[in-house]
């Protein structure tokens, strides 16, 4: 379902939006996967580093729906690209007033942060897919697990011995299937301009 018909009626719009895109994922993945590696040195204890590095992630996930936002045109995929960078930016300020009231507190908020930005995810996948912008697998997938993985935070923090090492994996696979979805809009990039040569 593609309800975005103005970049299949211009293939310069459609190929510069996969340019933007490719950019755009590109950047959140790589900024993923460091923000894992240097969360994965510092989620032993809830100071003030990892405190922060917990306020940073959703941060980059707001100010990429931003950029998003910006190159949008009106409509659905907009407004929900606009409710994603919002909740993003609330995710932040909770996780940090969270972060002084321990790690149970931290997995609740990230954990209902997760499931709604994937459900939000999986609404802009489902936006894009088509013949300019791919299947969109790769954001469905992470959307999906988002979604997923978040309702496991919270029954994580209600249990015995909580543990926030868990985000370390979920940063990186979501930085992983942004890469991989960049991967393939830049194919599909190359394949266009090849048929069109």
């Amino acid at each position: 379902m593609n309800t975005n018909t103005s970049t299949s009626a211009h293939p310069s719009a459609a190929s510069g939006e996969r340019s933007s895109l490719v950019r755009l994922y590109l950047s959140r993945g790589i900024l993923a996967v460091v923000w894992a590696v240097a969360f994965a040195g510092a989620r032993d204890a809830l100071d003030g580093a990892a405190i922060t590095l917990l306020v940073v992630y959703p941060l980059i996930d707001a100010v990429s729906s931003l950029i998003d936002y910006r190159a949008l045109p009106e409509g659905s995929e907009r407004r929900v690209t606009l409710f994603n960078g919002v909740l993003s930016t609330l995710a932040a300020i909770g996780v940090g007033l969270a972060g002084a009231s321990g790690v149970e507190a931290v997995l609740h908020v990230f954990g209902a942060w997760a499931v709604i930005s994937g459900a939000a995810q999986v609404l802009v996948g489902l936006r894009r897919r088509g013949p300019e912008l791919g299947k969109q697998w790769p954001m469905l997938i992470a959307g999906g697990l988002s979604l997923l993985v978040g309702v496991f935070y919270n029954v994580q923090a209600l249990g015995d011995d909580p543990s926030l090492s868990a985000l370390v994996t979920y940063a990186a696979g979501g930085g992983v299937f942004f890469i991989a979805q960049a991967a393939l809009l830049a194919w599909r990039t190359r394949q266009v301009r090849t048929q069109t040569a």
